[in-house]
């Protein structure tokens, strides 16, 4: 269904992959792995046809329905429903149909309605080939067991939040009935019982099937085949194993490799013992050069795979003094046309406080935090800054990052008055050093975007945090990262997320449940809301 061949994958200067072959088929359902900045989402990309790669052949037979991390539509004003009926054609059909109808009802001439009527049907039989009004049902079924409900099918896409637009892209994709999905985290934004429906979707999907995630049990439960990228050797293992065989297996490779690498240092030190002794003798000056040269290579290669074990350094800011109550709203609503979100929300940040934010999809979580950060205005009522207010936003979406600058621009517009050197330092300790730090942002993954929007965080001294689910597409040692970087954070935390890790983490004080915008103390009875919210 998707072959490719000599395929090869950069990132700027950076090999993600070198020259492989790599060839999905019916029934294989492929998870394809690695640590954060290995290239995945690049390779999900290339395969998509949405990017060109580096080098190599690519042949596609079928249809190829791809979910990017960062969904992205052109035309806002577009209702979801229509969205997903688009995968089909079946929106324009509907749309001409209806049309036809009114103009129909107004001709008076018989020949004209005649010709109107024949239009009508031939657009019916299209209509009635693509599966009519039985995908219709479809479509609302499989956007129902997504979590997206029958009044928010109805809204133009602008009106919805971000969760909800990456969801309308899943639904669109897996409603699209192409014979290849290509899915860059499914379960971002997806709550436990949308989780559990898309596991037994996936599969029993009969065609090709190739999924990044970071959810194990996801993994574990569909795949029959494993691709890992590996970032220090630039090459893609490939494992013809279930999730758990394929832990295993790796785990076994890793062994072999860390003998290889310890009896590589014994060859090491041997040949510098041995060419030390031998530069002694002029005679066998060159014999000597020789083997510290082998020397130097088997050392080179050593240092990549120490490499490998590398995860970003996280921490928060220390935050800088700020008054009792650095952050205060009074209230708060907001509506998109005759769709109220939510109203009179009212709050207080107190100095080091740690709120959680709960509500269902769509409740508007997101636009609460864009609202305190003022990237969005309230309809009604305000947000007042505290003395010495020192505001840190994550977006889960990255609009905070400009994707036509370098990584070190973006850190340079996030700190204009830190030196370069100290910004490169810090870059360095979320796993961007030499080259990578003048690589574009837009050419970063989503796991990468991750780690850049948090570094930028580091150099605010922000006293008030706005974390809008900052675990999102993070592999397992930079989640553990940014848990314990918020768990030992003294400045006050309002978070958004799905992560019931993050909230342990955060041993929250307060939470508020929207849409009602009720404040109550955190206890225990609310976990059990997090990963539904």
């Amino acid at each position: 269904m998707i072959a490719a061949a000599a395929l090869e994958l950069r990132a700027g200067s950076r090999i993600l992959l070198t020259a492989d072959t790599v060839r999905v088929q019916p029934g294989d359902r492929i998870g394809l792995v690695g640590r954060n900045g290995a290239g995945k989402t690049t390779m999900l990309r290339a395969l998509a046809g949405e990017s060109l790669p580096y080098a190599g052949r690519m042949e596609r037979s079928g249809d190829v329905g791809y979910l990017p991390q960062d969904p992205r539509t052109g035309d806002l004003d577009v209702t979801a429903g229509d969205r997903v009926l688009s995968a089909r054609g079946l929106d324009r059909l509907l749309a001409d149909m209806q049309k036809l109808q009114v103009e129909m009802s107004a001709l008076a001439d018989d020949e004209e309605r005649a010709r109107a009527v024949r239009r009508y049907g031939q657009l019916e039989e299209r209509f009635a080939a693509l599966g009519g009004y039985a995908a219709e049902s479809e479509a609302a079924r499989i956007c129902s067991n997504l979590g997206l409900a029958d009044r928010v099918l109805g809204q133009p896409l602008r009106t919805l939040s971000g969760g909800q637009r990456r969801r309308v892209e899943l639904a669109r994709i897996l409603f699209s009935d192409a014979e290849t999905l290509l899915l860059d985290e499914p379960t971002n934004h997806l709550d436990a019982d949308s989780i559990a429906w898309l596991r037994d979707f996936l599969r029993a999907h009969r065609g090709g099937l190739v999924v990044i995630s970071h959810d194990g049990d996801l993994l574990g439960r569909i795949v029959n085949k494993v691709w890992h990228l590996d970032a220090t050797r630039s090459e893609l293992d490939v494992y013809n194993l279930g999730w758990s065989d394929y832990l295993q297996q790796r785990e076994t490779d890793e062994r072999r490799r860390r003998r290889e690498r310890a009896n590589a240092e014994r060859k090491i030190d041997s040949l510098r013992t041995q060419a030390d002794k031998m530069r002694a003798k002029a005679t066998k000056a060159r014999a000597a050069h020789q083997m510290d040269r082998r020397a130097q290579r088997l050392a080179a290669g050593l240092e990549a795979v120490r490499q490998s074990d590398k995860v970003a350094r996280v921490r928060f800011p220390t935050p800088a003094h700020c008054g009792r109550t650095p952050l205060t709203a009074t209230g708060l609503s907001k509506s998109y046309g005759s769709l109220e979100v939510f109203t009179d929300v009212e709050l207080a940040i107190d100095r080091g406080s740690r709120v959680v934010v709960l509500g269902l999809n769509g409740a508007g979580k997101t636009t609460l935090l864009r609202i305190l950060g003022g990237l969005e205005a309230a309809d009604t009522g305000s947000v007042e800054p505290g003395h010495g207010l020192r505001l840190g936003y994550y977006a889960q979406e990255h609009e905070t990052l400009d994707t036509d600058r370098t990584v070190l621009e973006n850190m340079r517009a996030a700190a204009p008055e830190t030196t370069d050197g100290e910004l490169r330092r810090i870059l360095g300790a979320f796993l961007f050093s030499g080259e990578a730090a003048d690589q574009p942002a837009g050419t970063l993954s989503g796991g990468e975007k991750t780690r850049l929007a948090l570094a930028g965080l580091v150099c605010s001294a922000a006293n008030v945090l706005l974390l809008d689910e900052p675990t999102n597409n993070l592999d397992p040692a930079s989640r553990e990262q940014v848990l314990g970087a918020l768990a030992t954070y003294s400045g006050a935390v309002v978070l958004v997320t799905h992560d019931e890790g993050a909230v342990r983490a955060l041993t929250p004080e307060k939470v508020i449940l929207l849409p009602d915008g009720v404040e109550d103390s955190w206890s225990e009875e609310f976990a059990d809301l997090v990963a539904l919210a």
